[in-house]
């Protein structure tokens, strides 16, 4: 009886016969002997075919990258293999061939990656970038059922606006216009109502036409609504829950961070309370002089860092054009196109800054905040910061105004550290009727079409609150990532929806 076990698993199986499952990641010979790299979704093994095995060499000789295969063979400790562990081949059966298959280990640009975005998902970038988002939604879920939330699930179509009327996705619903739902929270509060605290989590969707890194089309978020809750109590809970989803990821994913490249430190030293600082506070921070002396050095080591890759660029394209060997080429052409990239990164934000300091320089008090003012906020701190108390133009109609001071609403946004910017976004909700009816009139939204919502507070109204976390750039910020859309199997953006 054959023991099937996964590669994770092989360190348990030391000098035992064992069979795994899987597909070629990649070949190499040395000779008289073969090594396949097989991967099975758990890891990475490497496995050894010598010559001596006759047929069985030749059948490895001949194996795709991507054929599947099922092998049995002898575990043994080697630290130099991948896991420490190798598997010495005994018997080897091709399960489906897989031939000229279009991931290489050569260099391939950005969109032909993504157009082949159903095989790159096999690459080990993508499947680190998955695990952490495993780790995250998992966390999260968890986070809420300890707590005793209860899940509801709200629809995916709706009859109106949960943001703002400009990014629905408008459709067809048996001869009725219907919209892809921005949010779950209108629905949400009708459950807080039933069950004291709840949550959904689910796909939302936005009709931006917006090409930035930190938006995509279709994304996932999850959404707490809590009766009785104030906004402090709100920010408490968010603030539980992202010091949780870092640690959960420092603990189960430092391979994932590592083959990442990401620089863990930032994420380590995040302890809690975080910062919070009002919204007319960030706007000082924008305009303040500290604020344009830090932008201005920053371009100017931009720029040095920029003079620097361009060198380094010129280098290897030498060394390419000099340079035989195959594999030697294949290593300078992926050097080169991951230089080109990152020069590209630069001189776009070189492009950009000028009009983003100018931006936050004369920034006016009643705007709402952009992606370039969030960047220049959440530079400023090490940890997430919350911004607090936003003018009520700026904001959605059902975010409750402050007695204290009625030019601003009870809301916050969480920022991510190191530029990343907003991930959560939350409020105590307005739970006066002819407050809530005036607030729609204000964004030219029409009450009648949102009686069923007006319901909620004429029977039993009480103060509640709660908030919209996108994992998408939660695990953006965690991985340490440029876009967005790496953090999702399939992205759909304004550019993007195949495949």
């Amino acid at each position: 009886m054959q023991t099937v076990v996964t590669i994770k698993e092989l360190s348990n199986h030391q000098d035992q016969e064992v069979t795994i499952r899987g597909w070629i990641y990649g070949r190499r010979s040395g000779g008289k002997i073969i090594f396949l790299l097989v991967r099975d979704g758990t890891g990475i093994c490497q496995c050894v075919v010598e010559a001596k095995a006759g047929q069985l060499f030749e059948t490895a000789e001949k194996l795709g990258q991507e054929s599947s295969v099922i092998i049995t063979g002898k575990v043994r400790k080697d630290e130099r293999a991948p896991g420490g562990y190798e598997i010495l081949i005994n018997n080897l059966n091709i399960i489906g061939e897989s031939r000229d298959y279009p991931i290489t280990r050569k260099s391939h640009g950005i969109d032909f990656l993504f157009g082949h975005r159903h095989l790159w998902l096999r690459s080990r970038r993508p499947t680190a970038i998955l695990r952490v988002r495993h780790t995250v939604i998992n966390t999260t879920r968890e986070f809420f059922n300890k707590r005793g939330f209860i899940l509801v699930d709200t629809p995916i179509l709706t009859h109106g606006a949960g943001e703002d009327q400009q990014s629905l996705f408008r459709t067809d619903f048996f001869g009725k216009p219907m919209f892809l739902a921005q949010t779950g929270q209108l629905y949400l509060e009708s459950a807080c109502m039933a069950l004291g605290k709840v949550y959904c989590f689910g796909p939302t969707f936005r009709a931006e036409k917006s090409k930035t890194r930190r938006h995509l089309a279709e994304f996932w978020m999850v959404e707490p609504e809590v009766a009785f809750a104030t906004l402090d109590e709100i920010m408490e809970l968010a603030e539980e829950l992202v010091f949780e989803i870092v640690q959960a990821v420092l603990s189960k994913n430092m391979e994932e961070l590592t083959l990442l490249e990401r620089n863990i430190e930032p994420l380590r030293n995040i302890s809690r309370p975080f910062p919070r600082i009002t919204y007319s506070e960030a706007v000082e921070l924008l305009r303040s002089p500290a604020t344009l002396q830090k932008l201005t050095q920053k371009m100017e080591q931009d720029k040095q860092e920029l003079q620097s890759l361009i060198d380094k660029l010129t280098s290897l394209q030498i060394q390419f054009k000099t340079t035989q060997k195959e594999a030697t080429r294949d290593r300078i052409a992926m050097q080169i196109e991951e230089l080109r990239e990152k020069i590209s990164d630069i001189e776009e934000h070189l492009t950009n800054q000028p009009q983003h300091i100018a931006s936050a320089q004369n920034f006016v008090w009643g705007n709402d905040l952009g992606g370039s003012d969030e960047t220049i906020i959440s530079e400023s701190f090490s940890a997430p910061v919350f911004i607090t108390k936003y003018p009520v133009q700026a904001k959605a109609f059902y975010m409750k105004t402050d007695p204290a001071d009625p030019r601003v609403v009870l809301n916050m946004d969480m920022l991510a550290p190191e530029g990343y910017g907003e991930i959560i976004g939350g409020s105590q909700r307005e739970d006066d009727l002819n407050m809530l009816i005036q607030r729609m009139h204000e964004k030219n939204l029409n009450p009648s079409d949102y009686e069923w919502y007006l319901d909620l507070r004429k029977y039993g109204t009480v103060p509640h609150g709660g908030f919209g976390m996108g994992i998408e750039r939660v695990v953006m910020w965690l991985c340490g990532l440029k876009h967005v859309r790496e953090t999702i199997p399939f992205p759909r953006s304004f550019t993007r929806s195949y495949p």
